[in-house]
């Protein structure tokens, strides 16, 4: 099959990351000693520089690894929590009926600096200003901007001139965007991360003395006192039209720590794919493999009708469960061992027909789940929001032919080491710059519910469902292969297709990234205004004129988007001491390194 690029092979190491300055950097901290965890954190620090628009340093951050010396598989968790003053009430009384998409009030505790520092901490062997100097150094003296950068400036531009100065300081040339090609400096930032490195370094001790004074810093120090002034002192516009001040505190950053869990799995076709637990959307992935595995993909052409409507009328199923039941519900858990097993998907796999569905449907599961009113959801008017107030995770596709948002990182190092991570949040259009440390806030509390009783309801210290999911799989129980995308609701869609290509049709890495792809808008998006569009279809005009018109024929609602405007898939892979990587040519930004 066509690929645009090779799959890059190697034995010492592999980077693939969403920019290939990331990606670079990465692949040189390995030539350097370092392992695959200090890596992940030196690729993903550059990305906050590189991709101000897709991750930052409040955002947010999932994590899973395979650590070959301990013989172990987790979850990092970095998705912070709703902080204690983020209530229900508290919204309703400023008059919100729907949490706002960016702005102070959009806050969650950060949660990427600490998750990052945890992993270097336990599992990397480089010291902190090792791993940081690049991305100190890039801030310091500039990155060149990538076309999608400019777009996102552009698009937010006279807020950030009338509402946003602090931003504008950092993001405009006076009242001007930065050109592509351009060099964009964040002195500020640059400073941030210095003075967190010199902190660490005074408390004296190994690296992990040093590690830990620095998450001190961060969390009990001048980012936690700098960040609580900023949220106390500013009213600032947000998604409502007005101006509000926020409720993060610096109490509220020092009572969270990013944690260890272990993953969620599902085995299917020789492989264990594991995912995070239900407070993200990953598990949705292993529902649309619970119930694919009773049709005969094998049969079926990767780029025909039958394969695209099998897995489209799975995926919406399994993600209006995720509606339903997935989160920190007040009571009973998620029901995971229900919403995986083979008496559930029996029945909901016999839903799936030769007709696109256009209903919302949820699968029942007693004492457990509360539906969400998918009519309303429906009715609502996604472009009646002004396009500078953020709505939900950054979307270049009307800029730049490429959906885009977030950030993926995956890397093995000679030692079979295994990180997949999905750095996010934090986007410059998020939130205003806070000046004393050149970074934004989140906005990862838009996913939350103003309404009591679902799984995904606002409540102090509850952490929001996020999309952001990376993939693990093992193969035989040792550890295959690493694998992510940005996209929001879109990421566990592009992820099993992928997957689904490389396991059922032999495509190597990259011919399962670059093999024309698609996504459904069926379910209620996660974010700000959480439109829905029922029986929506998004798919690339590379498909065969003939599976474009049986789909329309199926009752697929259909939008043929541009040739390459589905995905920002990057894969790492490891077997027989053969290491593979390969990264997304849409966008022209992945980038995938190794020898």
């Amino acid at each position: 099959m066509f690929t645009t690029r090779p799959e890059i092979l190697g034995t010492y190491g592999v980077v693939a990351s969403t920019h290939w300055l990331a990606s670079a950097v990465g692949m040189g901290i390995l030539e350097r000693g370092g392992n695959a965890f200090d890596a992940a954190v030196a690729t993903g620090m550059v990305l906050q520089v590189c991709e101000p628009h897709l991750c930052g340093p409040a955002g947010d951050l999932p994590i899973i690894y395979h650590d070959n010396g301990l013989d172990e598989t987790k979850v990092i968790c970095g998705q912070g929590v709703a902080p204690a003053a983020a209530t229900i009430d508290h919204y309703r009384n400023l008059g919100f009926d729907m949490m706002p998409g960016a702005g102070l009030l959009a806050t969650v505790v950060p949660g990427a600096f600490d998750a990052w520092m945890l992993m270097l901490r336990d599992h990397g062997v480089m010291t902190l200003e090792e791993v940081l100097e690049p991305a100190i150094s890039y801030a310091a003296n500039g990155v060149p901007l990538v076309p999608a950068v400019s777009q996102t400036i552009e698009s937010v531009r006279e807020l950030f001139i009338s509402e946003w100065p602090t931003s504008a300081a950092v993001y405009l040339n006076g009242t001007d965007v930065p050109a592509p090609g351009t060099l964009l400096a964040n002195p500020a930032l640059a400073r941030t991360w210095q003075r967190i490195v010199e902190e660490g370094k005074s408390a004296g001790g190994d690296r992990v003395v040093q590690i830990d004074a620095a998450r001190r810093t961060w969390s009990h120090g001048f980012v936690a006192e700098a960040l609580d002034g900023f949220c106390r002192s500013n009213e600032l516009m947000d998604s409502s039209g007005e101006r509000h001040a926020g409720v993060l505190t610096g109490d509220d950053m020092a009572a969270w720590q990013a944690t260890y869990e272990d993953p969620l799995g599902y085995d299917y076709r020789g492989l264990t794919v594991l995912k995070t637990g239900a407070w993200g959307q990953g598990p949705v992935f292993l529902q649309q493999l619970a119930l694919l595995k009773y049709f005969d993909l094998d049969a079926m052409d990767p780029l025909g009708p039958d394969f695209v409507h099998t897995v489209t009328e799975c995926a919406k199923l399994a993600f209006a469960d995720r509606e339903k039941f997935y989160g920190e519900p007040a009571s009973g858990g998620v029901p995971m061992d229900v919403l995986l097993s083979d008496k559930y998907n029996v029945e909901r796999s016999a839903l799936v027909s030769d007709t696109a569905s256009l209903e919302f449907r949820p699968g029942t599961v007693n004492g457990h789940g509360a539906n969400i009113d998918y009519a309303a959801l429906i009715a609502s008017d996604a472009s009646s929001v002004p396009s500078f107030i953020g709505i939900g995770e950054p979307t270049m596709a009307k800029a730049a032919d490429v959906r885009g948002d977030t950030c993926h990182v995956d890397i093995i190092d000679r030692h079979g080491n295994m990180v997949s991570a999905t750095p996010s949040g934090g986007w410059l259009q998020s939130s205003p710059v806070v000046p004393e440390l050149g970074f934004c806030l989140n906005s990862r509390a838009q996913m939350f519910w103003l309404k009591e009783g679902l799984s995904a309801s606002l409540a102090p210290g509850r952490r929001p469902r996020t999309t952001l999911t990376p993939s693990l799989a093992l193969k035989d129980g040792r550890p295959y292969m690493a694998f992510g995308t940005p996209g929001g609701d879109q990421q566990d869609q592009w992820q099993p297709i992928f997957f689904l290509r490389h396991v059922h049709y032999g495509m190597n890495l990259q011919e399962a990234i670059d093999a024309p792809s698609f996504h459904n808008d069926h379910m209620p998006s996660s974010f700000y205004p959480r439109a829905a569009a029922p029986g929506h279809l998004s798919i690339e005009s590379r498909f065969p004129a003939a599976t474009l018109s049986e789909l329309e024929r199926r009752g697929h609602r259909m939008s043929v988007v541009g040739e390459w405007a589905e995905g920002r898939m990057s894969a790492a892979s490891r077997e027989n001491g053969i290491l593979k990587a390969a990264a997304n040519p849409r966008g022209m930004q992945g980038y995938a390194i190794g020898r």
